[in-house]
């Protein structure tokens, strides 16, 4: 047996070595996944078979024909159909980014490395994950540039939430993916509140020829949630709306991101706010000044303001793990008594999850001694004799 596992005729390695390289560079997060990796499958199965008398003695062989009957039936793909080419190596498409760092060890004959993906996310009140994962909470009303590199613009528009609070949310949000090589001329897209299009503004839901669609727009769910698939650039956009505001998180390649000029520099996504523009104190957030999210003389409406223990039971519905996302929820049902904000950390974490490439950074926490950390921390004891105040005047 040990003989014929070594028989050199059996080409179940080389087999192995092309189905590898055929899958190496493919990202889960993209939507053409589920093509691909069947692609690869089939073009794995069918070495298998031609193979098939000469490794009729081999393991190796054996275990990875049922493991192509495996991953075949976890992928629904058919037994029919395209397969990847028989020439891993040579194969070179312009308009997808992940074949890049192929082409370039191809031709350079040295090892690239696979490329990094980074990840920014803005949500709530705002809240800002950067691309080097710091979290922050900012004012940043108006017009301003979360990302503007050469390959892709976003900027973002915020609105005060309630008279009286520095705290803004995002109401408009205008992309645009520049034009490049023959891949997509530019395309320009933009949401409002209730406005959340299916298309680009000229009317198109996706950027490039016919037959390579490398930038195509998907409606994940009517008017709430859309994503933008950009192959050319191996990035990904979803934006969402929740309540009144919206949501945007983005997946895209490290060495795209910091390919900007120096006028380029003010990004929120790449160097975060401006310090006059924060609202957290290096992650923790402020006591909210809860007297003044009522307008003068007008009636209390108990059930618009939520206490401490009626937020945090709100916020741990959705999100049972007490990271920033939780206490951000916490921080904006606090100041604007918008339960809508909670679907919006929850739907953030959630983007967090498909969309950030390192598992092990999804949950950030707040830094010990925080001021929003726990029931004894002097955030909650000073917000509790606040929501005693207003109970007692109110």
């Amino acid at each position: 047996l040990g003989d014929c596992q070594l028989h050199t005729s059996c080409g179940i390695q080389k087999c192995t070595t092309d189905f590898v390289s055929f899958t190496s560079h493919l990202n889960t997060a993209l939507e053409d996944f589920d093509l691909e990796f069947c692609k690869a499958l089939r073009a794995y199965s069918a070495c298998t078979y031609r193979n098939s008398k000469v490794c009729r003695g081999n393991l190796v062989y054996h275990s990875a024909v049922l493991g192509i009957g495996d991953l075949m039936a976890q992928r629904n793909c058919t037994k029919d159909g395209p397969t990847s080419s028989t020439n891993p190596e040579m194969t070179h498409d312009p308009c997808n980014y992940s074949g890049h760092t192929e082409a370039r060890e191809h031709q350079g004959g040295e090892k690239t490395p696979a490329p990094t993906y980074l990840f920014c996310g803005l949500f709530g009140d705002p809240h800002l994950r950067t691309f080097k994962d710091h979290f922050q909470t900012c004012k940043v009303e108006g017009a301003w540039p979360l990302i503007d590199n050469n390959y892709l613009s976003v900027q973002v528009t915020n609105v005060p939430v309630v008279p009286g609070s520095s705290a803004t949310a995002t109401n408009k949000i205008t992309i645009i993916f520049k034009s490049y090589q023959d891949c997509t001329e530019q395309k320009v897209y933009q949401a409002v509140t209730d406005d959340l299009p299916a298309a680009f503004v000229d009317g198109t839901t996706s950027g490039g020829d016919g037959n390579t669609r490398s930038l195509h727009i998907m409606e994940k769910v009517s008017g709430k949630y859309i994503e933008m698939h950009a192959r050319h650039i191996g990035t990904t956009v979803y934006v969402r709306q929740l309540g009144h505001y919206l949501t945007l998180a983005i997946q895209m390649p490290r060495e795209l991101v910091m390919a900007y000029e120096e006028s380029q520099d003010l990004q929120l996504c790449v160097n975060g706010c401006p310090s006059s523009e924060r609202i957290d104190d290096s992650g923790r957030l402020p006591l909210p000044v809860m007297s003044k999210l009522l307008p003068q003389g007008s009636a209390a409406h108990p059930q618009s303001v939520y206490t401490l223990e009626t937020a945090t039971t709100k916020c741990h519905e959705k999100m049972l793990v007490k990271d920033i996302y939780f206490y951000s929820c916490v921080f904006d049902l606090l100041t604007t008594g918008d339960a809508n904000f909670t679907a919006a950390a929850h739907s953030a974490l959630q983007d967090v999850e498909a969309l950030h490439p390192r598992k092990e950074h999804w949950h950030i926490f707040p830094r010990s001694g925080g001021g929003a950390l726990g029931r004894d921390s002097k955030f909650f004891v000073r917000l509790g004799l606040v929501c005693l105040i207003l109970v007692v005047f109110l």
